[in-house]
């Protein structure tokens, strides 16, 4: 590594801000899929019952974030090449929790299918392009306000017809809106250029967060849609919410529980962002002399920076979108999902803003999952090309890695929307990677751990305090993934 890339680490705040990135990055592409969908279809579903689940969701796995991040950032190596180094069972040369990751990734790549999914929906509202893609707004708006109507007391004929009715076929415009967004994005990401645009986006997504803070706040001025105290203290409970026909909120919990905060997709690329960033070469070569570790040093400070703040945002969107799902979603009986997905969702506005609440809504919602398709199908690129290096399917070149991340960028935009497509349920897709992303938590937890005693430095050594945290977190991960597993295979006997 080249002496002109070492660097020593900032010493004051305002220095320390300017490295940080990686970690926006991954929020990022966190609000779009965890908080907007599967957060609020869990509020939906659940009432406050689970909002203890969502807060430790986001917070339980920052310890197993940083550590990952310690060791890719402290060997230059990658996530899946830290992988490939633990003990077990290797089938092919690759190591079997690269492989069941390998399956995640599938998921996950049809769940991008129903993000874009969602920005396809939230499009065709704002301008529908046929005349029965219009048609069908115009129904489905009619049933959402029918079944608000309905919950706040008011039990008419008419009313109880719309609430009721059967939606008409939405027609193409989302599906032609989708494959739009997919094709500008899969051009974009080959050839590089969205730097403003992540600025742009970023900003959307602040502002959009921001509104439904405000949302939120100004909801507590109508008694209908209230957050009261009895209902935090219902949410803290550490209880689970009762089954209810048709609907186990405790097992779409689980499956949010795996994808909300840092979700296991998340803890793999978040590392290759530190070494895009460049606090691996910043470092340099191990050589244990005073100046590697105090580089070593200040630049771990700089990626726990990085791992906090951004855990401040997302837990703090999290949480303001559950209750949002909570307080209006589940008392109106709504549930975002199939082709009404975005519509349902923009309820959440209507008792505040009335008949801005859509227009409102969809600029968000556009922004919001727009910036999650965007990173995550850059972050794909990245990590499948050194998957494919990992499985042995290529050879490892400077030049061979920079071709296949911009083929890479390209194509996975274009798989996620033949997955939507195919199977055009934004929210099922969403929490299927969810759920695999839950049963891989446990393994990257002994990743994390694994990572800690065999590759440790004494010189930079964490405190005890720390790695009880990081063994809390690694323990809460796996009994997430167990518990999951078994409310779904319980659930079939049922």
């Amino acid at each position: 590594m080249e002496s002109s890339l070492l660097r020593n680490p900032p010493k004051t705040v305002k220095g320390t801000l300017k490295e940080l990135g990686p970690g926006l990055i991954v929020a990022g592409g966190i609000v779009g899929s965890g908080e907007l969908i599967a957060t609020t279809a869990t509020g939906a579903e659940a009432g406050y019952w689970l909002m203890w689940i969502i807060i430790v969701g986001c917070v339980i796995k920052v310890f197993v974030q940083v550590e990952i991040g310690r060791y890719v950032i402290l060997t230059g190596k990658t996530t899946l090449e830290g992988i490939a180094t633990l003990p077990g069972l290797k089938i092919k040369g690759a190591h079997w929790i690269a492989w069941f990751w390998l399956a995640m990734f599938a998921t996950s790549t049809a769940q991008q299918g129903g993000i874009v999914g969602g920005v396809g929906q939230a499009l065709s509202i704002a301008i529908p392009i046929t005349e029965q893609g219009a048609a069908f707004n115009q129904a489905a708006e009619a049933q959402v306000l029918a079944k608000l109507a309905q919950s706040s007391g008011e039990l008419s004929a008419e009313i109880l017809a719309a609430a009721s009715s059967t939606l008409p076929d939405p027609g193409y415009d989302i599906y032609i809106w989708a494959l739009l967004v997919t094709l500008i994005t899969a051009f974009i990401l080959y050839f590089g250029r969205y730097g403003s645009i992540e600025i742009v986006v970023t900003t959307f997504v602040a502002g959009f967060t921001l509104i439904t803070l405000i949302n939120l706040v100004l909801l507590q001025m109508n008694p209908d849609w209230a957050v009261s105290w009895e209902s935090i203290k219902q949410g803290m409970s550490f209880k689970l919410p009762p089954v209810r026909e048709g609907i186990n909120p405790i097992i779409t919990g689980l499956a949010t529980f795996g994808i909300i905060g840092v979700g296991a997709g998340e803890l793999v690329y978040y590392p290759y962002w530190c070494l895009e960033k460049g606090y691996a070469a910043f470092i340099g070569p191990r050589n244990d002399s005073d100046a590697w570790n105090h580089r070593a040093k200040g630049w771990l400070r700089v990626m726990r920076w990085d791992c906090w703040l951004s855990l401040v945002v997302y837990t703090i969107s999290t949480v303001v979108f559950y209750l949002l799902g909570a307080a209006v979603l589940h008392r109106a009986d709504l549930h975002p999902q199939g082709m009404e997905m975005i519509r349902t969702l923009a309820s959440m506005y209507e008792p505040v803003f009335g008949s801005w609440a859509v227009g409102l809504f969809l600029v968000g919602a556009i922004a919001i999952l727009y910036s999650t398709f965007f990173v995550v199908g850059a972050s794909k690129g990245r990590v499948f090309a050194d998957a494919m290096v990992i499985f042995g399917w290529r050879e490892s070149t400077p030049e061979k890695n920079r071709i296949w991340v911009k083929w890479l960028c390209f194509g996975f935009p274009i798989v996620s929307f033949l997955f939507f497509w195919l199977y055009p349920h934004p929210k099922e897709l969403v929490l299927l990677a969810g759920t695999m992303q839950a049963f891989l938590l446990p393994m990257l937890g002994f990743a994390a751990i694994y990572f800690r005693y065999k590759h440790a430095i004494p010189a930079l050594q964490p405190t005890k305090l720390w790695d009880l945290f990081l063994w809390i977190s690694a323990l809460g991960l796996l009994i997430a993934g167990v518990w999951l597993a078994w409310s779904k295979i319980a659930s079939i006997f049922v």
